[in-house]
């Protein structure tokens, strides 16, 4: 039986955000495991992202999840949590992120909120709807206009 700090959405939000963190210190996308994360999202998680990002689409599963931190990596040199919100009912939880951000294709910082909206159920994420303030000055930015 799943104890409450294993299902509350914003305990298991902390605690991915933690293991994304541990993962990306350990050398991130193509370097270290996914397994780091895996316990955190559902088998078949969903994550859509904006179609007008460099990344944008629909992620599914582990598999997914791992070719979207490898398509992330790709786009930026640096992206970086600089201060999180989390709001929680039941299972939809909403994450206010203050990002800074620097594109490989242009080395400029970008300073920029991410919303989203995240389904958590028996303590894992099973689908993420990031919301971008302006997905065009981003998509700009990363193709270097």
């Amino acid at each position: 039986m799943l104890n409450s700090s294993m299902t509350d959405p914003v305990a298991v939000l902390t605690g991915m955000y933690a293991a994304e963190a541990e993962y990306l210190a350990a050398g991130g996308p193509g370097e270290a495991p996914f397994d780091l994360l895996a316990p955190y999202f559902a088998p078949d998680v969903v994550l859509h992202q904006a179609d007008a990002l460099p990344y944008g689409g629909i992620w599914r599963g582990h598999a997914g999840m791992t070719r979207f931190f490898l398509a992330m990596s790709r786009v930026w040199e640096s992206f970086d949590m600089v201060e999180q919100e989390f709001l929680a009912i039941g299972e939809t939880a909403v994450v206010l992120t203050q990002v800074r951000a620097r594109p490989r294709a242009t080395g400029r910082e970008l300073a920029f909120p991410v919303l989203q909206t995240l389904t958590v159920r028996n303590g894992r994420i099973t689908e993420i709807r990031p919301f971008y303030w302006d997905t065009k000055a981003i998509a700009d930015a990363c193709a270097g206009l």
